[in-house]
């Protein structure tokens, strides 16, 4: 039976990013969205669970630019062994292809493909983005903080050897994810958040530019 406990081994446990406690988080999300919202329970918690199942760990392979495939890949092989009909397995599938940022070629077309993209977006931003973000840049041996070129700030394109830090996916991608989502539920909950992610760059930025975070002058005495 397709759930938690036997999604967990497909994931990594210490991955700061995309390991199972990131699945988990954004299980509970997407059925929290999809009873508010009126969905299939069924397919989003399927979707939930197998959205960045690829079949092999990060370390073993698998390449984050075409994973949201690999794991609809690996979703089929999944739910036909479970005696799904095929109807249901398109529609998890659809939700899992559906859901990467960064490819728009097959965009949420379903209200449960809008709650997985919604619920793994919420979990990129808020104190839990900030903290994936940086754990990717470790991950990644970038910076948590590089400042961006002009070009990156006016066209989201890094300069030759520009470094990719933290702080340029906040501003390429994190920021926008507010303005990205498709239901009321999400869209609810991102206000918070957001406003805590853009208070954490902000200050991460003024810091490293070695300004206090609030710009006031340091107090003599």
């Amino acid at each position: 039976m397709l759930n938690l406990e036997t999604a967990r081994p497909w994931y990594p446990a210490h991955d700061p990013v995309h390991g199972f406690d990131h699945v988990e988080r954004v299980y509970h999300t997407a059925e929290r969205l999809a009873t508010v919202e009126g969905a299939d329970l069924e397919i989003v918690r399927a979707a939930a669970l197998l959205h960045d199942a690829s079949g092999s760990h990060p370390a073993e392979g698998a390449d984050r630019e075409t994973h949201h495939h690999a794991s609809a890949d690996f979703a089929r092989q999944v739910l036909q062994g479970e005696g799904w009909p095929e109807e249901r397995i398109q529609a998890v599938l659809h939700c899992i292809r559906a859901h990467r940022f960064r490819d728009d070629s097959q965009r949420p077309q379903t209200l449960e493909a809008m709650i997985l993209f919604d619920a793994d977006k919420l979990d990129a931003i808020g104190a839990i983005g900030v903290a994936r973000a940086i754990g990717y840049s470790v991950q990644a041996q970038q910076l948590a903080y590089s400042p961006p070129t002009p070009r990156f700030l006016q066209t989201g394109e890094k300069e030759a050897g520009e470094a990719h830090s933290a702080y340029h996916e906040y501003l390429y991608k994190l920021v926008r994810l507010k303005d990205l989502l498709y239901t009321p539920a999400a869209q609810r909950i991102a206000e918070r958040r957001h406003r805590t992610l853009v208070e954490y760059f902000e200050a991460l930025q003024a810091e490293a530019s070695g300004a206090d975070s609030d710009n006031k002058p340091i107090a003599q005495g």
